[in-house]
């Protein structure tokens, strides 16, 4: 049968205006559940990837301080400060090193500003001394050669009744292993006797060491927070920076008052009586997100019973330690 065309022009009559309103509707509302979406899993990866580097930057951190403070106030078979004699000179200009000062020091930050912390002591395995053993303590001190040495390199000779701290001036320690440790060289600091001896470029040290020593590379490392390269807070291991995304450092100092060989009290370093007395440290860092708009202001802490809140939208983490100073301890 057959339909007359205007017939069948007046069935195709299309969608209404209000059918493509609710059509319109509904897709806006399936639009807004995506996007909700969206949004929340963006922000989800944005705050788990903020606490990812945090715990990242808050470990290794950790470890790194961590073995350093446990190595520190080592003056190889010397057991004490008290026992090493510091032949550098003091007036000789960059690189020296007052490591009477002992093993441990540091600063106490400001209106709650970062804490500093100062580790001195040997390190290493060190290299015994050989023969032939000089028969006054001006001598040379030798060992086996390809030991890395090189002039101007500061080192430690110590056995269990002595330690002294001397500087390479001349020859070639590496090559021959003969270290020479002379005054009046062009090497800086430079060594200054801190005993009489005959000479005009001797350099004394305390006694004549013999095959009972071992000698070590010294160091003193400074732990700080400061602005790193990126312009965030960072971590600097003598002045130079460790890891971004550190924004405080507090340091208590654990002291023995009563020789039991266990901390009596946890203070801070102006309130330290005697730092020789310090057998453990305790330390809080506190790393915060290179991303803003992942947490809400006023974020709550707490650094070492100090409460704190977040003036911006960064995440923060506080981590603490309490690290035994070996070469203290009992």
């Amino acid at each position: 049968m057959n339909i007359p065309l205007q017939l069948q022009r007046s069935r195709q009559t299309g969608f209404s205006l209000v059918e493509i309103m609710v059509a319109m509707v509904l897709s806006l509302i399936l639009l807004g559940g995506v996007l909700q979406i969206f949004a929340s899993t963006r922000t989800s990866y944005r705050v788990h990837d903020s606490v990812s580097q945090m715990q990242e930057t808050g470990r290794f951190s950790m470890e790194m301080m961590t073995r350093d403070i446990r190595m520190a106030d080592f003056w190889g078979c010397a057991d004490g400060i008290g026992k090493v004699t510091n032949g550098l000179d003091p007036g000789g200009g960059a690189g020296y090193i007052d490591f009477t000062l002992g093993g441990l020091g540091g600063t106490e930050g400001a209106a709650g500003a970062p804490d500093s912390l100062v580790l001195r002591g040997g390190y290493g395995t060190g290299i015994n001394v050989e023969s032939p053993f000089g028969p006054q303590s001006s001598a040379n001190i030798k060992v086996a050669a390809g030991n890395g040495f090189a002039v101007g390199d500061i080192l430690l000779v110590s056995d269990c009744t002595a330690a002294d701290i001397f500087q390479l001036t001349s020859g070639q320690p590496d090559g021959n292993g003969t270290l020479v440790h002379n005054t009046g060289a062009t090497v800086t600091p430079g060594n200054l006797s801190p005993v009489t001896c005959t000479g005009a470029n001797a350099h004394c040290l305390s006694k004549v060491y013999d095959q009972n020593a071992v000698v070590f590379r010294p160091q003193q490392i400074t732990y700080s927070v400061g602005v790193g390269a990126s312009g965030e807070p960072a971590l600097l291991r003598n002045g130079q920076e460790m890891i971004d995304g550190v924004e405080d450092l507090q340091i208590l100092y654990g002291e023995d008052t009563d020789g039991s060989g266990a901390a009596n009290r946890y203070v801070n370093a102006t309130q330290v009586t005697d730092m020789e007395a310090v057998v453990s440290v305790r330390i809080a860092l506190v790393t915060r997100s290179a991303q803003i708009n992942v947490a809400t202001a006023g974020q709550n802490y707490s650094v070492m019973g100090t409460n704190k809140a977040s003036a911006d939208t960064r995440l923060r983490q506080v981590y603490t330690a309490t690290v035994g100073v070996r070469n203290r301890l009992p």
